[in-house]
């Protein structure tokens, strides 16, 4: 480990900031915004490579973000980068899809449990609003029943931000708690027989808050509301796609969706989205009318079918999980060994840590921050996430790095 870091980000990146405060409202907008992190956070970055990631200024991190995300097996992997530039020397955006359109079509239903049938997009926000189009044109309803707190994307029937958007954007959203089986009827019940889909993330993984596990309970609870009432039950798989089960993160459960959106991590961090969807609501699917010139893109096309083929190959669920268990307990040891009580949660692939006694987020900044000038790049309430690029020698390095910074908690705020 390289001796830390400075305590805050490097010029290169402060005169970028400025520049891009000239030129785009607020230098930076939603969730990329670094202005939302402890001092110290980079705003830009020059190039990925595995699991690591340099700043514009040449610092050097192991990342646990994942581009939020979307890098599933390792920034420029070579087989997915491979499949990219033999799709890019013959074309990208052309008059009609790529014979890759089909391909991964076949893949993704190969693959998917529920899923009968595919329709493309581009990102996370485009998938949601498809599937729930969908849902509407196959019913012929109008409510959909989300949990409170869950985000499903930046369209203004879900944005978390309330400007620019309409009371009537959100007319026909009732919430409901996650994991409450009681809330979940009563919201049923309120729809009446108005009732479209209900969207529901695979995990909870709320910004800033505990993660929770599906309880099989209320997973089976959902599906069986959905088919009394004659609705849709869509899974928002854009966080977990492929991270937590590649035939879906509820297959373990025993329980499937009809549709489900899919981005993120599904062509390596070339940008798609995909709604798959089962044949009752095929019909549906071709009576809607959504597009986008760059939604049938051949390179994040064949860059996806590389993801898919070597994910399936190499065991990667299996290896997420052993590689994040080793994080996990690592933490688990060294906040026992300090007497600094923290609170791991969500799945070992998409670990969140937070800290007791910590309303204002004070004591996991302390940590991040501490950690990030040791060359580990970590996000304070955001869930994280793992690749098959991280090895245990990098978990091992990363290790010293979360000791610095529990370290530094203890020093600030004290044991417990």
């Amino acid at each position: 480990m390289s001796d830390p870091q400075p305590t805050s980000s490097g010029p290169a990146d402060q005169a970028l900031r400025q520049r891009a405060r000239r030129v785009v409202p607020g230098g930076m907008s939603g969730h990329l915004n670094a202005a939302a992190l402890p001092a110290g956070y980079p705003q830009f970055f020059q190039r990925g490579d595995g699991c690591r990631l340099w700043d514009v200024d040449g610092r050097e991190f192991i990342d646990f973000m994942c581009g939020w995300g979307p890098n599933l097996l390792g920034w420029q992997h070579s087989e997915v980068e491979a499949a990219a530039r033999t799709q890019a020397a013959l074309g990208d955006c052309l008059n009609g899809p790529t014979p890759r359109f089909v391909e991964l079509a076949e893949a993704l239903v190969d693959t998917i449990a529920h899923a009968d049938w595919v329709l493309f997009q581009k990102n996370g926000t485009d998938a949601t609003t498809v599937a729930l189009m969908v849902a509407r044109a196959a019913t012929g309803r109008r409510k959909v029943i989300a949990a409170q707190g869950s985000y499903h994307g930046a369209a203004p029937w879900c944005t978390p931000v309330a400007a620019g958007t309409t009371a009537e954007d959100r007319a026909h959203l009732i919430r409901c708690r996650y994991n409450d089986v009681a809330s979940l009827e009563a919201a049923v019940a309120q729809a009446g027989d108005d009732l479209a889909a209900v969207l529901l993330a695979p995990i909870r993984h709320d910004l800033g808050i505990d993660q929770e596990a599906p309880a099989p309970a209320f997973a089976q609870a959902a599906r069986r509301l959905c088919d009394r009432a004659g609705a849709a039950l869509v899974l928002d798989e854009v966080r977990t796609s492929c991270r937590l089960h590649l035939a879906g993160s509820w297959e373990p459960l025993g329980v499937r969706p009809d549709l489900a959106a899919w981005s993120k991590a599904i062509a390596n961090g070339h940008a798609l989205a995909a709604v798959t969807g089962a044949d009752a609501l095929r019909d549906a699917a071709t009576r809607i009318f959504t597009t986008g010139s760059f939604w049938a893109g051949g390179v994040a096309m064949a860059a996806a079918l590389a993801t898919l083929a070597v994910a399936r190959r190499d065991g990667l669920v299996a290896h997420l999980e052993r590689v994040g268990g080793l994080f996990r307990q690592g933490l688990a040891e060294q906040a026992t060994s300090l007497g600094v009580h923290i609170r791991q949660s969500g799945p070992v692939q998409m670990p969140l840590v937070l800290f007791d006694d910590d309303p204002a987020f004070a004591k996991v900044n302390a940590f991040c921050a501490e950690a990030l000038r040791h060359g580990v790049y970590l996000h304070p309430k955001h869930n994280m996430f793992l690749s098959a690029a991280h090895t245990e020698a990098d978990i091992a390095q990363a290790l010293r790095a979360t000791e610095a910074g529990l370290q530094a908690v203890r020093r600030q705020f004290g044991a417990g």
